[in-house]
């Protein structure tokens, strides 16, 4: 098979130009004051600026910190104090930027990993990265008294020994009873809000009812989790009260409210799609993969469990009901082993020479192996060996052919995961919407297509952040809390070129 030309399947590349509601830009300049979003990712986190100006509405970024998880020996932690460093000096950059002041501030992150506190409402320690090998002997243990299929059945997350639960588990019995905050919200915390969980972060716990959408008591009592260290769960677009603390002190924060938005990035980052989702898939693709859709109802049949699909809370109600799989984390550990050795390559780059390369032969991306931190291209090759391929020399030039392995992979199981995500529907989707940093890999949207045999449409790379501040701004023109779907994708419309 030749690699394809970027004139074959080219994918649409949707930007909705702003402008096109002048209704909702009347109301940024009703009140002319910036927003902040905070974007907490799991290899850099960023600080934005939403200001309007004479020609719309402007986004901009303004710090980014580098992030990663950090092995002390033993266990695998995130450094907390380096992050929140990191936020202060975005928001104080933001607040040298805005000089009109700023209105709001609202924070969205990974899900599942967790702050827990101290009798001051500080942290104990640096929180556990959720690819920490703790949550093995944890699960074994859950599972032994709440079978996989019941968890599923009752909160519709899927099982997995990431989620929350199993983490809570896996903690020391001396620090059982500490209150505890999901990162997002702990951030809002810091900021100065109450102790709150936000429902679509929450969701991603394993400890929410369905039927409920609250806390499940007896999950919690079953497991032998201590319920009262949980936060309140208050919807998306919750306000929280002013920003407190050394920060409140400057001019453009000294009347600046918190705002919890869809805290779960993904949520957010469905928030910010413009477009109708009625039957489009969206691949939300950056260091996970998320494949999915949006659905008014949870599916929480065996299908649904084997084919590893969960249902987690969206922004404006119903559920994002998606599959997570292994993304461009593969190539992201890839470059830092060749790093290491003087290797050193931008992805832009590595997508271009592999566009150029022959295909490859696939391998599981979903392989536990591949999961955990450490010299990847050996366990890529670990891969190829067991599905009886030739592994790929891993040596100066072939790091392409590794990229186009990765991609080849990804965009099979992406197309796998449609397959299963049509069945369980029982009805057939028409298009692919790509949002997150891998919406820029032409490449991988280029095989995605190939394998599905659907068109994609690229949306933002940064679509987290288009999401919170959607939320933000419904937020603040809803009389009682109410978010609307239709009014998040007018919102995200409006901001969806910058």
């Amino acid at each position: 098979m030749s690699s394809p030309r970027d004139s074959d399947w080219l994918p649409p590349v949707s930007r909705l130009r702003p402008g096109s509601e002048p209704d909702l830009s009347d109301q940024l300049q009703r009140d002319p004051r910036a927003r902040v979003a905070i974007d907490l990712g799991a290899e850099s986190c960023r600080v934005s600026v939403l200001r309007s100006v004479d020609n719309g509405p402007i986004i901009t970024e303004v710090h980014r910190i580098p992030d990663g998880p950090v092995s002390n020996g033993s266990s695998l932690r995130w450094p907390l104090q380096r992050i929140l460093t990191g936020i202060e000096e975005g928001l104080r950059q933001a607040a040298y930027l805005a000089t009109e002041g700023i209105a709001s501030i609202a924070v969205d992150g990974w899900a599942v990993d967790y702050v827990r506190l101290d009798e001051d409402g500080n942290p104990l320690h640096d929180p556990f990265c959720y690819r920490d090998e703790r949550t093995i002997a944890a699960k074994h243990k859950a599972d032994a008294v709440l079978p996989p299929e019941e968890t599923f059945r009752r909160t519709g997350a899927q099982p997995l020994r990431i989620n929350t639960l199993y983490q809570l588990l896996a903690d020391s019995e001396k620090e059982q009873r500490a209150p505890w905050l999901c990162l997002p919200e702990f951030v809002l915390h810091w900021l100065g809000a109450p102790r709150v969980a936000e429902y679509t972060n929450a969701t991603h716990t394993g400890l929410v009812d369905l039927a409920t959408g609250n806390w499940a008591p007896d999950i919690f009592a079953t497991l032998g989790l201590d319920i009262q260290a949980a936060p309140r769960i208050v919807p998306p677009g919750t306000r929280l009260g002013r920003l407190q603390g050394p920060l409140s002190a400057l001019a453009a924060f000294r009347d600046t409210e918190l705002i919890a938005p869809a805290c779960h990035d993904t949520a957010s980052a469905i928030a910010g799609i413009p477009a109708d989702l009625d039957s489009t898939a969206y691949i939300c693709s950056g260091t996970w993969s998320l494949i999915g859709t949006l659905v008014s109802q949870p599916i929480t049949t065996p299908h649904a469990l084997a084919a590893r699909y969960t249902n987690q809370g969206a922004a404006a109600g119903g559920f994002c009901f998606h599959t997570n799989v292994n993304g461009m984390w593969l190539l992201k550990q890839c470059m830092e082993q060749w790093s290491a050795t003087g290797r050193n390559f931008t992805i832009p780059e590595l997508v271009e020479r592999a566009t150029a390369c022959a295909a490859t032969p696939i391998i599981n991306v979903d392989a536990e192996p591949l999961l955990l931190a450490g010299d990847m291209p050996t366990r890529i090759n670990e891969q190829l060996a067991a599905a009886g391929h030739s592994p790929i020399a891993d040596i100066p030039g072939n790091e392409p052919l590794f990229a186009r392995m990765i991609f080849e992979s990804l965009a099979t199981r992406y197309a796998t995961a449609i397959a299963d995500l049509e069945q369980m529907l029982r009805r057939k989707l028409t298009r692919i919407h790509i949002i997150g940093g891998a919406s820029r890999n032409r490449l991988l949207a280029d095989l995605t297509a190939r394998q599905t045999g659907l068109p994609v449409d690229c949306g933002h790379p940064e679509s987290s952040t288009l999401g919170n501040f959607a939320v933000q701004l419904a937020a603040s023109e809803s009389s009682d809390g109410h978010l609307n779907q239709a009014k998040l994708r007018r919102w995200a419309s409006l901001l969806g070129d910058y």
